[in-house]
């Protein structure tokens, strides 16, 4: 067993049991480098602060590089099983590489305000790698709702056919999620890029380490007021899994949504062969687990949440080893989202839509009633009374299995005096689309617009230059 941070207050032996229990290295190694940049900056604030010489800073510093080249190319390097956790791997390397003065690099600084920081770092950037690959998910969906521009699907309430919209604006509905997912992420970050480090244990640090000039070399862009806060939060943990969590709950409303669509019974999409699989059973078929996989593990993420608060809710101030559960639900979690997304921008750039048969089915089942019913509307019937006489001219064409624009009408005209031949015109497919002209609407020329604006808004976020 190598030998631990904390041992000298100790007489006796740790348990084996339980100091396998203890150990964090299995997972948080994934905090190697930034350990070693939060250890680099220390070191340079031990210089400054004049608790390390000149030589003894560049011995640390320069060990501390080898240690960060080596773990960088060696992929055995990060494998031991002694190691408590990833701060100890890195202080022993240290000592074997420059003898007892790497011991001297700890000074002011504890494994509380260690850890915070190393974790703010990786999720910071973790943070970066989700909103990249959120980005390329929504130019998939602008990629894909240009590639259909002309393209008419049933829109839907209660899984119902309700009104006729384009595809390209039900691929836009997914883009405004998203784009409110990267707003968060922003804003999650701002509250994540705040240094800790120079709270040690609980109570701050008695040497005078410059903590502003370290936060501005990690890019902090600015340092914790308050130390029991600083090693006791975790708030950006839970800030950034809701924030992760929302982005699942819309990548499955889209992975089910195309699930339904690829289905025999709507046939409005197939899934190309690349993100599709068959059955071993049944050899006609072909199933979408692409987005049923990525709609299953939207609980994963949700678990991960619920778990974090669930540990946080009850601890007292400041800092309590159960907050090592922070770690491996919030590295699966981010792990999950990115490749969800990735799958997602995958899939859309492989599903062949069916525009005929999604023209059908949206000519089909009433779609345009509420478009006689705004006709009447404007001829000065009440809408109360509009609605109701367009159910009772919906009933007479169920009785005689025909759509309204195919009621006679003097059939018609016996509901209503107030409809005249120019009502099928406001009944057909292409003015149902064409009426919805408002800012927000379905007609192909605001759907047009929106998706120029959508491509602008995208382009002017992935130009934006990362925010500290």
């Amino acid at each position: 067993m190598a030998k631990n941070l904390w041992g000298g207050r100790f007489r006796g032996e740790v348990d084996a049991t339980f100091a396998q229990f203890n150990r964090s290295f299995d997972f948080d190694r994934r905090l190697f480098a930034a350990d070693v940049r939060a250890s680099l900056a220390h070191a340079r604030g031990l210089i400054g602060a004049g608790v390390l010489t000149p030589d003894e800073g560049e011995r640390i510093i320069n060990g501390l590089h080898a240690i960060l080249e080596r773990g960088q190319t060696d992929s055995n390097y990060l494998t031991d099983p002694a190691a408590e956790d990833i701060h100890s791997f890195v202080e022993a390397r240290l000592v074997e590489l420059i003898g007892e003065t790497g011991r001297k690099l700890h000074t002011g600084r504890s494994r509380n305000d260690q850890v915070a920081t190393d974790l703010r770092i990786w999720v910071r950037e973790a943070i970066d790698e989700i909103a990249s690959q959120l980005r390329e998910s929504m130019k998939a969906l602008l990629d894909f709702a240009e590639a259909n521009p002309d393209v008419v699907i049933p829109g839907y309430t209660h899984l119902q056919r309700a009104q006729p919209i384009l595809l390209s604006h039900w691929g836009l509905a997914y883009f405004e999620m998203f784009s409110r997912d990267l707003e968060r992420l922003t804003e999650a970050r701002k509250r994540v890029n705040v240094l800790p480090l120079g709270a040690a244990a609980l109570a701050g640090t008695s040497f005078p380490i410059d903590r502003e000039s370290i936060a501005s070399e990690l890019g902090f862009y600015a340092v914790s007021t308050n130390s029991v806060d600083a090693v006791s939060d975790r708030d950006f943990c839970v800030e950034v899994l809701s924030a992760c969590s929302l982005m699942m709950v819309h990548l499955s409303r889209l992975a089910e949504d195309i699930i339904v669509y690829a289905t025999t019974e709507f046939g409005f999409f197939e899934l190309s062969d690349a993100v599709a699989t068959g059955s071993s059973l049944m050899p006609q078929k072909k199933n979408p687990d692409s987005m049923e996989l990525v709609r299953g593990k939207a609980g994963r993420v949700f678990g991960h949440l619920l778990a974090i608060l669930t540990t946080l809710k009850g601890l007292p101030l400041s800092y309590n080893k159960d907050m090592q559960e922070d770690k491996e639900g919030l590295f699966s979690s981010i792990d999950t989202v990115i490749v969800c997304l990735s799958v997602t921008a995958t899939v859309l750039r492989n599903i062949r839509v069916d525009a005929e048969r999604a023209r059908r089915a949206a000519a089909k089942g009433f779609l345009n009633a509420t478009e006689l019913a705004d006709y009447l509307v404007r001829k000065g019937l009440p809408f109360r009374e509009a609605h109701e006489t367009v159910g009772r001219i919906v009933l007479h064409a169920l009785d005689k299995g025909i759509e309204l624009d195919q009621v006679p009408l003097t059939d018609l005209q016996r509901h209503s005096s107030l409809i005249s031949a120019d009502v099928f015109q406001s009944l057909s497919l292409e003015q149902t689309l064409a009426s919805k002209s408002q800012v927000g609407g379905t007609s192909p020329t605001e759907v047009a617009g929106a998706l120029v604006a959508a491509r602008e808004r995208l382009a002017t976020v992935a130009q934006a230059e990362t925010k500290p």
